[in-house]
C-alpha cells in the first residue's frame, strides 16, 4: 500500500489548520472557510475515521474584537486576544460540527503539559477517552496562560506531538500555500516538491517564514513532519478533501523506516527540554549510543545547569554535541562528587543508595546531531530497528 493510500484508509488522522486558513485578511473569523473545512472533516468522521483537529486562530480571531490590525508582539496582549478569540472560535466550531450531528471537545495544552510526564499522560488519557466516546477533539495551544518560556511557538509542532499522543496514522497540515516549493511559488522557475523522503530532497529548498497572523512558516512544517514519523501531507485548506482522500495534492513527507518509537521515547525526544547538560567521555558515549547501555557515573566528565533528580537532561559528547536525553537520578549539585567514580566505590563511600545508574537505559532516548537547514537543525531521535521497545 502506498503512503497516499494509507492516508485514504487511515483509522485515525490529525488535521491541523493554521490561522491564515481560518481567518479573514483583517484577522476576524472567516465563517465560510470554517464551514467548508468542517464539512470536509465531518464527512471523513462520519465515514468512520477518527479525526483530531488541531486549530490555530485563537489570537487571530481576537484581533478584530480588540480593534487590532496585526498580531501583537507583547505577550500580555497576545494572551488577551487569545482569551477573547478562543471562545469565539470554539463556539463557531461547535455550531458547524453540530450541523453534521457531531459533538466536539476542546483541549487546550501548553508545552509544559507535554514536558511534565504526569501532565503528558493526562493529556493522552483525555484525548483517548474523547475518541472512545465518539467526540471529535479540537486542540489548540492554551495561549491565554502560555508564556514565552513554555510555549510551542507554532501549532505545527503541537500537531506532530498530538499525533504521537493519539498514535495517529497520518497528519495533514493545512497552510496558506498548497505545497512545499523550492522557493517563493510566485516566482518563475519555482517547482513544487511532491515527495520528501529525507534531507536530500530539501537540499535546495528555501524555507519561508510566517505571515501576518501566524507564527509558523515552512520551517516549522518541515520540522513537524520530521517529528511526526508518520505520513504527513502539507497542502492548503481548499485541498483538504483531496489530501484526506489520498490524492496527489500538496507535498507528502514519507516517514523514516524502522520501528515506531515508544511513548516514553517520543516524549523524551520531542516534548521535553533538557534542564541541564551532562558531558560524557568517549567510552560512555559509545556505551550509551552504540550499545544502548545505562549511563554510569564513571563515564561523566562534566555537568552544567540546575536540575533535580527525575528531570530530563541532555547528554553531550566530548565536542559538546547532544547525543541523548534521559531522566537523571541525581540532583545537579550531587554529580560533581560522583563523576569518574564506579558505582561500587560510591556504594562503599556514600551508601548503598548510590550504587545505581546516573541514567537508566529504560529512561534514555538516543539522539543524533543534524546540522540541516535553518530551523531544522539540532538533535533528532535515531530510529534503530534493532532496539527493543522501552
Amino acid at each position: 500500500m502506498t503512503e497516499r493510500a494509507a492516508i485514504a484508509n487511515a483509522r485515525r488522522i490529525v488535521v491541523k489548520a493554521g490561522s491564515s486558513s481560518l481567518t479573514t485578511p483583517e484577522g476576524s473569523i472567516d465563517a465560510d472557510r470554517i464551514d467548508a473545512l468542517v464539512d470536509v472533516l465531518a464527512a471523513r468522521r462520519v465515514g468512520g475515521t477518527e479525526i483530531v483537529f488541531v486549530s490555530s486562530g485563537a489570537i487571530a480571531a481576537g484581533l478584530g474584537p480588540l480593534g487590532l490590525t496585526r498580531r501583537p508582539r507583547d505577550l500580555a496582549t497576545q494572551q488577551a486576544a487569545a482569551s477573547v478569540g478562543q471562545g469565539l472560535l470554539f463556539a463557531r466550531y461547535t455550531a458547524a460540527f453540530a450541523r453534521h450531528g457531531l459533538t466536539v471537545g476542546q483541549v487546550l495544552l501548553t508545552a509544559d503539559d507535554m514536558m511534565r510526564r504526569s501532565h503528558h499522560r493526562n493529556a493522552q488519557r483525555t484525548l483517548a477517552q474523547l475518541l472512545a466516546l465518539g467526540i471529535l477533539p479540537i486542540v489548540n495551544e492554551n495561549d491565554t496562560v502560555a508564556t514565552d518560556e513554555i510555549r510551542f511557538g507554532d501549532n505545527d509542532r503541537l500537531a506532530a506531538l498530538v499525533a504521537h499522543l493519539t498514535r495517529a496514522d497520518a497528519l495533514v497540515l493545512l497552510s496558506d500555500v498548497d505545497a512545499l516549493y523550492t522557493g517563493d511559488p510566485r516566482r518563475p522557475g519555482t517547482r513544487r516538491i511532491a515527495d520528501v523522503h529525507g534531507p536530500d530532497d530539501l537540499r535546495d529548498v528555501k524555507l519561508g517564514r510566517s505571515g501576518r497572523v501566524g507564527t509558523g512558516g515552512m520551517v516549522t512544517k518541515v520540522e513537524a513532519a520530521r517529528i511526526a514519523r508518520i505520513p504527513v501531507v502539507l497542502t492548503n485548506a481548499a485541498s483538504a478533501a483531496h489530501a484526506l482522500a489520498g490524492d496527489g495534492v500538496g507535498t507528502l513527507f514519507h516517514p523514516a523506516g524502522g520501528r515506531r518509537m515508544s511513548t516514553q521515547e517520543l516524549w523524551l525526544a520531542y516534548a521535553t527540554t533538557g534542564q541541564g547538560r551532562v558531558t560524557l567521555d568517549q567510552g560512555a558515549v559509545d556505551a550509551v549510543v552504540r550499545d544502548r547501555m545505562s549511563l554510569l557515573p564513571a563515564g561523566v566528565t562534566g555537568v552544567s545547569g540546575d536540575f533535580a533528580a527525575g528531570d530530563p537532561v541532555d547528554l553531550c559528547d566530548t565536542a559538546g554535541r547532544v547525543v541523548a536525553r534521559g531522566l537523571v537520578n541525581y540532583d545537579a549539585s550531587e554529580i560533581p562528587d560522583l563523576m569518574g567514580r564506579t558505582t561500587g566505590w560510591l556504594a562503599r563511600k556514600l551508601g548503598a543508595e548510590y550504587e545505581r545508574e546516573m541514567i537508566h537505559r529504560d529512561h534514555l532516548v538516543i539522539l543524533e546531531w543534524s546540522e540541516g537547514s535553518e530551523g531544522s537543525g539540532g538533535p533528532s531521535p535515531r530510529n534503530d530497528p534493532s532496539e527493543g521497545d522501552v
